[in-house]
């Protein structure tokens, strides 16, 4: 029997389809092990958001064949799907496939086994369709991913996600019925929607991403519904009112800001400003009980000045976020920002970056800390801290909490009676 690794790098969207393809394989004979562990085929589920990601994904090659000569080294994802001719020329690499047609990696694994090299990144064009892809569950976890949009087409100056992804396609929502049944049938009780442009969804077929999450809210066994990243003028306040009266709905919202300077966005290509933004902001803290709101900030951006940076600092401040990835702008060949000649100088973006982390850092103790006293449902995985089993509230709130391993994978009542170092503890009522 072969043995096959799968290394996945980038977003949830990645993981989703990792899982779908070591399902596939596990299927037709491989087994599939650990990617530090000896086996024949090791599979990299690639990322390029950053030019980091992409000396990542090749490092990663060449120590694999080093380690493991006689091995079948495959390159997919979104690295060969954006850069094609430099993905072919990576010597280490025995197969390299992009974004589409993924379910065809296992025939090309099969050729590859019998001594023969494959370069086949096929384009996107519009009008293609979802592709279909099913999973039970990622392994060792207590909630599920499940993707239900591909593709973006907003081309923020930044972003090389577009060339990699192609155009907006969704999942149908009967598949996406008999796809979460099937995990509520396998004991799952939460599931996240997950999408390159989740907020996009159903955008080409008359549809719109409330219409999946009340699918999946109706689901029996399903005992919340939470969602990936989400684009933040696509939320209309219908949306918000119809996702406010679902029962099993989490209140965790990570809208994508990128930047709270208006100079910024419009730079950025972004669809909004921060007073929209803001707005958006407050109709959701307004129509549910306890929100967390969280997000992505960009520091350093091309053209951003002192002023637009402290802009940045002071709108972060007034949403008081629950959590905020914060990153340093990264040129990314392919795009409108990196041929500007205004960029900021690295060490410039050192410091923006601490000083943005030092402020949102606060805001996350400060939610944190709103969330003492309350009585919260817990839905309990398996990561073991030395205050107990971490879990998770409606609102992603992190909770430590002293209870049996077999409270693993249940959603049981639990007090806040703490905040510590970026989680909360709690104890069983």
């Amino acid at each position: 029997m072969a043995r096959i690794a799968f290394t996945t790098l980038g977003c949830k969207v990645n993981q989703y389809e990792t899982e779908c393809l070591a399902e596939l394989f596990s299927q037709n004979g491989f087994e599939v092990v650990e990617p530090d562990e000896a086996a024949d085929v090791y599979v990299i589920n690639s990322c390029t958001v950053t030019a980091s990601g992409d000396k990542k994904t090749r490092q990663m090659l060449r120590r694999m064949k080093k380690k493991n000569p006689g091995s079948i080294a495959a390159l997919t994802g979104c690295y060969p799907q954006a850069f094609p001719d430099k993905a072919a020329a990576i010597p280490e690499a025995d197969i390299v496939t992009g974004t589409k047609d993924r379910l065809d990696l296992l025939d090309k694994v099969q050729k590859a086994l019998e001594g023969e090299r494959i370069v086949s990144v096929t384009p996107h064009i519009r009008g293609e369709l979802f592709e279909p892809m099913r999973v039970n569950g990622l392994r060792g976890r207590s909630r599920a991913y499940l993707k239900i949009e591909d593709g973006c087409e907003r081309y923020c100056s930044y972003c090389i996600i577009p060339t990699a992804r192609g155009p907006i396609r969704s999942k149908p929502m009967e598949d996406i019925r008999e796809e979460v049944t099937a995990l509520a049938d396998a004991g799952y009780k939460e599931v996240v929607l997950v999408g390159i442009n989740l907020s996009s969804y159903g955008k080409e077929t008359g549809l719109r991403l409330i219409d999946a999450i009340e699918l999946c809210c109706s689901v029996p066994g399903i005992e919340r519904v939470r969602l990936g990243s989400l684009e933040p003028e696509l939320l209309t306040g219908d949306d918000i009112a119809r996702m406010a009266k679902l029962k099993n709905f989490c209140p965790q919202f990570h809208l994508s800001l990128q930047s709270g300077c208006d100079r910024t966005l419009k730079a950025m290509n972004r669809h909004y400003d921060s007073a929209e933004y803001a707005r958006i902001v407050r109709d959701i803290r307004a129509s549910f009980d306890n929100a967390a709101i969280t997000t992505d900030i960009m520091v350093g951006f091309a053209g951003e000045t002192e002023e637009d940076h402290k802009a940045s600092l002071a709108f972060a401040e007034e949403i008081g976020f629950a959590k905020v990835h914060v990153f340093a702008y990264s040129r990314r060949e392919g795009t409108v920002a990196a041929r500007r000649p205004d960029q900021v100088p690295e060490p410039v973006k050192d410091l923006r970056s601490r000083e943005m982390i030092e402020l949102t850092d606060r805001t996350r103790d400060e939610f944190l800390l709103s969330q003492v006293g309350r009585v919260e449902d817990v839905l309990v995985e398996t990561t073991k801290t030395p205050f107990g089993y971490e879990g998770f509230t409606m609102n992603y709130t992190p909770v430590a909490v002293d209870c049996p391993p077999e409270t693993c994978g249940k959603i049981v009542r639990v007090r806040i009676t703490a905040a510590l170092n970026g989680t909360c503890l709690g104890e069983l009522v």
